[in-house]
Order: structure tokens, then C-alpha cells, then sequence
């Protein structure tokens, strides 16, 4: 293909995702300074539209951001009410009472949202400051400067036909040139993830884990209802399978977000995520609370859970990681919204200094020390052992040993265990599948589980049909020849959304794998798990994926 020519803008500052870190920052630069350019490109059809989270939400960023958020309308309208922990069995359950838990467990304060309409709202107050927001705007490349440096994304491609090659109505899209560019994608965005490998930033770094997000919003029968609830369980169905747990929440209007985290550091290739939610949902608690309601969405999405020791360095000429990008969230408190936040305001008041220094294309060396010695610091150091024990020694010498460590840590600021490794990669810690045995799933019912192209339709997914696919494979011929037989294919049951396929004939020979790029909800977990590293999740054209409504 010839060399494409496009057109450019100039901004002060770049923000790739209208996330929180993202709105956050772009919020604060015009805060700063009313006269600074500046554009936030959003790959989802609105904002919004890809932003799924569970979520109870810690204010502190939002207090420090924008005081008088509740005076001006922001939707934090049910403060949380009652925790519950519960340790479940396969027919019942124990709930751990609050007292032995560190005060920074507690929930007092927060409240539970839907983070997708937070981000609407953060959009209005960024576009009242005049930010200029692109929704429908993936940003497909870098553009380098010729010093080495990140001077801008390429955003807005469309028409490329699946092969690659420019069709009727294609549009180049236009190059977005920034003194700074900031990088909001959340976990494992795609240039997040270029950046990453190419100034080493995870050089002298723990590696990044993570774990996969499934939610569903029900509405209940008002007798089941208990607005500002919030209740966390662990143990089954999972046991000694994986790590993980669920999350329910009591929202507004009989609803309830109710959700599923696994690890993803599990070990058999047989284990089926998705089928794990829908199995939970069966629990004679679960099931009591879900009776005569319905589900009306769903959406999946990867989540950061490496904590301190796994944040890369976070500046890098030209700009800086923020939010999830960097991998913010607070594994035992199950947040990451509040430092998302914080990081986007820290980025915003180093990038503000150095410009009205004259400076543009550096690195922001005071983000990055902002980070590691002011709030997300204090937040991430205190719980920074209880994920690499989970995955190390399981849950009881998480809640035990790890409890202990956060308990000394937040009465006096040290760590007794120090700072624990995490080892493996996610995808490392895959095992070949003949040292595990299959996990046989029932069926879902259809009433309170579903298959999980049923549920992709309440996503309201959608992808242009004659794009190219927008999942990589390094090498085509490696799913058959290596991942089948010694992993038995781990695609068909870890991706949530029934991307990944291995289609045979009818006597069972001739194995093929299939790509149903179209039913991609953008969670990204293929690019972390896949074994062999052979998956590289892009981003399609803009406005294609989940169009999820207040996830």
C-alpha cells in the first residue's frame, strides 16, 4: 500500500481513552490553564460506551479534582449503606465479620456507580472547560518524532477493507501531534502496550498480572432489593482452581450490578471462566436473590492486578501512562477508579508545568514522583503482598499473612513481609493440559445462566462486517499445530464473548480455528492469556465494540 497521507492537528496535550484518568487529566489542564489546547479521543461510539467497572466508588479523586462535584450534579447517588463478606461453599455460606479487617477495607464513604455514566458526566464538565472530546476515534498508530520521542496518534481510519487495503469510502484519519500525549486506555491497551516494550519500561519491574471482569446489571423483584448494599464472596465455585470472587452491588431502581473476577495466573487450560460466573449464579444464595428478576446487559472487561511492585515507570518521552494503562487498582479493596483519577490530575499539573516552562517532548519527571510518593502510593503500598500470596499460597494465607501485612502496614507504614514477587506472566503460568483434568459445566438454564452468545447480545456489540480482523495472530498455523494439542485450545473458554472457536468436521478431524472478531467486547484478555503470546488485540475502527448503556 502506498504511503497514506494525512492531514495533522497540533494540541498542547493528547489524551487517548475518556476514562476517568483521562477525563481527569484533560478536567485539570483547563483548570490549570483555560488557553491550553486540548483533545481526549474516545474509540467507543459515545463515552461511556466501553467503560465497564463494578463499581463502588472511593471519592478521594473526585474530591480533589472537582470539590463541588455533588453540587453540580455528578451521579454518586447511592452511598453504600451495608458490606458484606461472605465465604461460600457449594450449598451455603459464612460471612466474615468486618472488625478483623483493616480500615481501609471498609466501604463507609463510597459509593456505588455505574463508572460508565460518571465518565458522561465527567464529559460534560470537560467540554463546559472546552476540552475537545472525539468519540468514534480510535487511535490506530504512533506517530513518532524524529528525535525517538511520541509526538502524536494517528486517530479516525476508516474503510480499510479485510484485506488491508483502503476500500470505496476510506478515510485516512488525521494525525493529533502533542507537546504531551497521554495514554488512558486502561489494562493493556494496545499503545500502551508499544510503548511499554519499546523505551523498556518495565525494565527492573515486576510482571503485570491481571484478572478477567464479568458483569451483569439485573433487575430484581423489589423484595429483594436493598439499595446500598455492597457484598463480596469468595471460595466457590472456584476453590482451589483459580483466584477470584464476585461482587454485588444494590443500585438504583431494583437493579443490581452483579459480577465475576477470575485471576488469570490459573493454571489448568481447562478451566472456563464465563462458565464460572454462570455457575455462581446457581449458589441457593445468589440464585434466591436473582429469582423472578432479569438480566438486562453484559459486558467483560481485563483488569490490572499487579499492584505496586508492577507499576512500570510511567513517563517516557513525550508523555506518560495513567490510570490502568499503568495498572492502578487496589486489589483487595476491588479499586482503581479513585487512583485513576488521582494519576490523570498528577499528569495534568506536571504537563501544565513544563509547558509554561517552554519544555514539550521530555518526560514528566514530577508525574512520576507524584505517583510513587504522594495518595496512589500510599494506597498501593499498604495491600502490595496480598495478590502474590493469593497466587503463591491460595486464599487463606491471603486473608491470613496478607491480612497481617496490611493490618502492620496501615498502623505504621511498613510492609513486616517486604515486597513479595508475583513470578510468572499470566500466560506462563498455563499448564499443559494433560496434567489437569477437564471441568465438566452444567448447562446454563437460560434463566439465571445464559450461553454466552446470548450474552454478547446484551453488550449491544457491534463490528463493521468488512473491516479487517482486529486480532492478531503472530503465527496462524501455532493454534493447531502447538495451543490444540498442548493446551487443549484455551481461547474457546477463556475469552468471554465466544471469539475464539475450533471447528471440525463432522467424524472430528480436520481442526480449524476460527476468529469471530465481531463478537469482541474488548476486554483484551486473549492478548494476556494466550499461552504462546501469539494474540495481539487492536483496536477496530472507531465506534465498533460493546455500546454498554451505564455499565
Amino acid at each position: 500500500m502506498a504511503e497514506i497521507e494525512r492531514e495533522s492537528m497540533e494540541y498542547d496535550v493528547v489524551i487517548v481513552g475518556a476514562g476517568p484518568a483521562g477525563l481527569s487529566a484533560a478536567i485539570r489542564l483547563k483548570q490549570l490553564d483555560p488557553d491550553l489546547n486540548v483533545v481526549v479521543l474516545e474509540k467507543g461510539s459515545e463515552v461511556g460506551a466501553h467503560i465497564l467497572s463494578g463499581a463502588v466508588l472511593d471519592p478521594v479523586g473526585l474530591n480533589a479534582l472537582i470539590p463541588d462535584w455533588k453540587q453540580r450534579g455528578a451521579p454518586l447517588n447511592v452511598p453504600v449503606e451495608k458490606d458484606n463478606f461472605l465465604m461460600l461453599g457449594a450449598g451455603g455460606s459464612v460471612r466474615i465479620p468486618n472488625f478483623p479487617m483493616p480500615p481501609l477495607m471498609s466501604n463507609h464513604g463510597n459509593y456505588i456507580v455505574s463508572m460508565a455514566n460518571v465518565c458522561r458526566w465527567m464529559a460534560e464538565q470537560a467540554e463546559a472547560l472546552g476540552v475537545e472530546i472525539f468519540p468514534g476515534m480510535s487511535c490506530s498508530e504512533i506517530v513518532w518524532g524524529e528525535d525517538g520521542r511520541v509526538a502524536g496518534v494517528v486517530a479516525g481510519e476508516f474503510g480499510l477493507q479485510k484485506d488491508r487495503t483502503p476500500g470505496p469510502n476510506y478515510e485516512p484519519g488525521m494525525e493529533l501531534l502533542g507537546k504531551y500525549v497521554f495514554l488512558a486506555e486502561g489494562a493493556r491497551g494496545s499503545l500502551s502496550k508499544q510503548v511499554i516494550e519499546k523505551f523498556e519500561l518495565g525494565h527492573g519491574k515486576d510482571v503485570q498480572k491481571y484478572g478477567l471482569g464479568m458483569k451483569e446489571i439485573w433487575e430484581v423483584k423489589p423484595e429483594n432489593h436493598r439499595l446500598g448494599t455492597v457484598t463480596h464472596t469468595m471460595g466457590w465455585p472456584l476453590g482451589g482452581n483459580a483466584g477470584g470472587g464476585s461482587f454485588i452491588y444494590h443500585i438504583e431502581n431494583n437493579q443490581i450490578f452483579i459480577g465475576f473476577v477470575v485471576h488469570l495466573n490459573y493454571a489448568n487450560p481447562y478451566l472456563y471462566p464465563y462458565m464460572e460466573f454462570q455457575r455462581f449464579k446457581h449458589h441457593p444464595k445468589i440464585a434466591q436473590l436473582l429469582e423472578g428478576g432479569k438480566r438486562i446487559a453484559y459486558g467483560a472487561r481485563a483488569i490490572s492486578e499487579g499492584g505496586w511492585q508492577s507499576i512500570p515507570k510511567m513517563v517516557f518521552p513525550g508523555g506518560a501512562l495513567l490510570g490502568c494503562s499503568a495498572g492502578l487498582l487496589n486489589v483487595p479493596r476491588i479499586k482503581g477508579n479513585h487512583n485513576a483519577m488521582l494519576s490523570g490530575k498528577a499528569a495534568a499539573e506536571a504537563a501544565h508545568a513544563a509547558i509554561k516552562a517552554g519544555r514539550a517532548g521530555d518526560e514528566l519527571a514530577s508525574y512520576e514522583t507524584d505517583v510513587r510518593s504522594g495518595p496512589i502510593a500510599k494506597d498501593l503500598k499498604r495491600v502490595r503482598n496480598v495478590k502474590p500470596l493469593w497466587s503463591k499460597m491460595g486464599l487463606v494465607a491471603s486473608l491470613t499473612l496478607g491480612g497481617f501485612d496490611m493490618w502492620v502496614a496501615n498502623l505504621t507504614g511498613w510492609n513486616p513481609l517486604g515486597t513479595l514477587s508475583h513470578g510468572k506472566t499470566d500466560a506462563a503460568a498455563t499448564e499443559p493440559a494433560d496434567q489437569h483434568a477437564v471441568i465438566e459445566y452444567p448447562k446454563p438454564d437460560g434463566v439465571l445462566s445464559f450461553d454466552r452468545l446470548t450474552n454478547v447480545s446484551f453488550s449491544a456489540t457491534h463490528h463493521e462486517e468488512d473491516e479487517p480482523c482486529h486480532l492478531l495472530l503472530a503465527d496462524p498455523d501455532l493454534p493447531i499445530s502447538v495451543t490444540l494439542p498442548k493446551y487443549a485450545e484455551p481461547a474457546q473458554r477463556y475469552c468471554p464473548a465466544g471469539v475464539y472457536e475450533v471447528l471440525r468436521d463432522e467424524d472430528g478431524s480436520n481442526p480449524r480455528f476460527q476468529i469471530n472478531a465481531q463478537n469482541c467486547v474488548h476486554c483484551k484478555t486473549c492478548d494476556i492469556k494466550d499461552p504462546l503470546q501469539n494474540i495481539t488485540w487492536t483496536t477496530p475502527q472507531g465506534g465498533d465494540g460493546p455500546n454498554y448503556p451505564n455499565m
